[in-house]
């Protein structure tokens, strides 16, 4: 399997906004405590979306993706000055729902296994 050069470029984003929220650069004070799970980098290098995970309620969720969204543009800037790319790509903040449905899933498993996989209620 290759490593493609968008892999690389999205890991090195992660690592650095990673860094920027976990440092208190971004001031908004609609963005809580969150997590950057993932990136997903486009094929041509322009677009990143940055996936991040919080523990809250929808509305401070939706809140600290509104927070971050704003604060793209100096998130961008900040990248231009820590990495050494001919083009920095534009960037965009989505909640990750990946780590929801992981647990949703945990938990109809233990039902299923607490009911003996029998199916009844």
């Amino acid at each position: 399997m290759t490593y493609k050069r968008s892999d690389r470029v999205g890991d090195l984003i992660k690592e650095e906004v990673a860094s920027i929220i976990l440092h208190g650069d971004i001031k908004d004070p609609r963005v809580g405590f969150v997590t950057v799970t993932s990136v997903r980098m486009s094929r041509d290098l322009k677009n990143v979306t940055v996936l991040f995970s919080m523990i809250g309620s929808d509305e401070e969720r939706e809140r600290s993706a509104e927070g971050l969204n704003s604060a793209a543009g100096y998130v961008r800037r900040v990248l231009a000055k820590r990495l050494r790319l001919k083009h920095i790509p534009s960037v965009r903040f989505e909640f990750d729902r990946s780590l929801e449905y992981a647990m949703h899933m945990n938990e109809i498993i233990k039902e299923v296994n607490e009911n003996g996989g029998t199916g009844s209620d």
